[in-house]
């Protein structure tokens, strides 16, 4: 796939839409599960971490993440698409333009229902934008590189590097918690749900099918 490629057919506009919608989305909700303080998504973890350290924001350190992500790319011959690239840069805005909004919370009252609608719209923006089949995003692309190299599972690769992921981020200060488990419990469930809610019908055919041609679309994350 190249950043050009999907760029045609009927159904162009929609699926610009629900991309870049979906990404936008996704950079809020992750700054809900900042704002609740009980946890947030493996990546997250990481992102935190490095803003800790660093004095960036976690928009911008999530951009030069998913920037240094993507060059990994490159030995393992992947090819990113456009909605790749959009990745890399509309979560990370979209999540300092929502910290810039949305205030700390302080007491489980506030912080609970937080988490709740973090989680949920989280579900929402994956299978928006991954429905839209304009390429997996640079940690989802890393995974599946790696299976096709190195013939492990899908399901090792992706929880070898997000245990290395999460404990990166935790030893770096990030927020491991409640919230933590219940991401990790509840985003495939909800992913799955959301891409047959939002999903495009394929060019060549009326099929409403949910799951995005590529492999890389089943792997429900960003």
């Amino acid at each position: 796939m190249s950043i050009a490629s999907g760029l045609h057919g009927r159904h162009l506009t929609r699926r610009l839409v629900q991309l870049y919608v979906g990404l936008t989305l996704y950079g809020v909700s992750s700054t809900l599960l900042v704002r609740s303080g009980l946890g947030l998504e493996p990546w997250g973890v990481l992102h935190q971490g490095l803003a800790e350290k660093t004095g960036l924001t976690i928009g911008v350190v999530s951009i030069i993440v998913g920037a240094v992500v993507l060059l990994l790319w490159i030995p393992i011959r992947q090819r990113p698409g456009l909605g790749t690239v959009s990745n890399v840069f509309v979560i990370g805005l979209a999540m300092d333009g929502t910290l810039a909004l949305v205030p700390d919370v302080h007491g489980l009252a506030g912080r609970i229902p937080l988490l709740v609608a973090g989680i949920v719209l989280n579900g929402v923006a994956t299978g928006l934008y991954i429905a839209a089949r304009f390429g997996p995003g640079p940690r989802d692309g890393l995974m599946t590189g790696l299976h096709r190299i190195t013939g492990r599972s899908i399901r090792l690769v992706r929880t070898a590097i997000e245990v290395a992921v999460v404990a990166t981020g935790f030893l770096l200060g990030g927020s491991v918690g409640v919230g933590t488990v219940l991401y990790a419990l509840a985003i495939g469930p909800l992913a799955q749900f959301f891409l047959r809610w939002f999903a495009v019908p394929e060019p060549d055919s009326g099929s409403t099918s949910a799951a995005p041609a590529t492999p890389e679309g089943a792997i429900l994350r960003r």
